[in-house]
């Protein structure tokens, strides 16, 4: 299957809303013709977002873009690496484990992510490459997209995107929190989608 896979996560912790699947909700309200963009939504649980995850893949699509929250950032994060490790939040860093014991240490997105950032700051949208997604269930995810296209040689591109709280998750907080609105989300990932389908009509 040809096309853009989008995921984003459900609820988790003191969480009610997660700003990821706001913005791909709102996005959806305005999809652009091409390319074709197909939804999921992930649970926040290691095992069953793998088991998807792989299931997803099998359908061959061309991109792949996994949106999460990061609460604590103030701009849209363009993931670049993916780790092969992981943990639980309730765990200390030396009780992480590698997420494959015979996998590559890390793999890079292939997808012109300074460029994508780029577009979107000169419509006014923040955003910046990241080096690190981190090393929990985000990170596990960009890191298994990546590793299952390689060991199935399939011709899948992926990245991460996190993106910060929407404002209304923050509205009774008592922690300071940066938030970006989920129609600002959504209308930087349609830049990204802007730019997918002008490289499939060129080829």
């Amino acid at each position: 299957m040809s096309g853009v896979l989008i995921t984003a996560f459900e609820p988790y912790d003191r969480w009610s809303e997660n700003s990821s699947w706001l913005a791909l909700v709102e996005l959806t309200r305005s999809l652009p013709a091409s390319p074709k963009v197909v939804t999921r939504r992930y649970p926040v649980d290691f095992e069953k977002a793998k088991e998807r995850l792989s299931e997803d893949l099998a359908a061959g699509y061309d991109y792949v873009l996994h949106l999460g929250q990061a609460p604590g950032i103030g701009r849209i994060h363009l993931e670049a690496f993916g780790l092969n490790v992981g943990g639980q939040s309730s765990q200390l860093p030396d009780e992480f484990a590698p997420l494959l014991a015979d996998g590559p240490a890390a793999y890079r997105s292939p997808l012109p992510l300074a460029r994508w950032a780029a577009k979107m700051r000169d419509e006014g949208i923040p955003a910046q490459v990241s080096h690190h997604a981190g090393t929990y269930l985000c990170n596990a995810v960009l890191y298994l997209s990546q590793h299952i296209a390689a060991q199935r040689r399939l011709t899948t591109r992926s990245t991460f995107i996190h993106l910060p709280l929407a404002p209304e998750q923050v509205l009774g907080e008592r922690q300071d929190l940066p938030s970006l609105p989920s129609a600002t989300c959504a209308a930087g990932i349609q830049i990204i989608l802007s730019e997918l389908g002008q490289a499939q009509s060129e080829i």
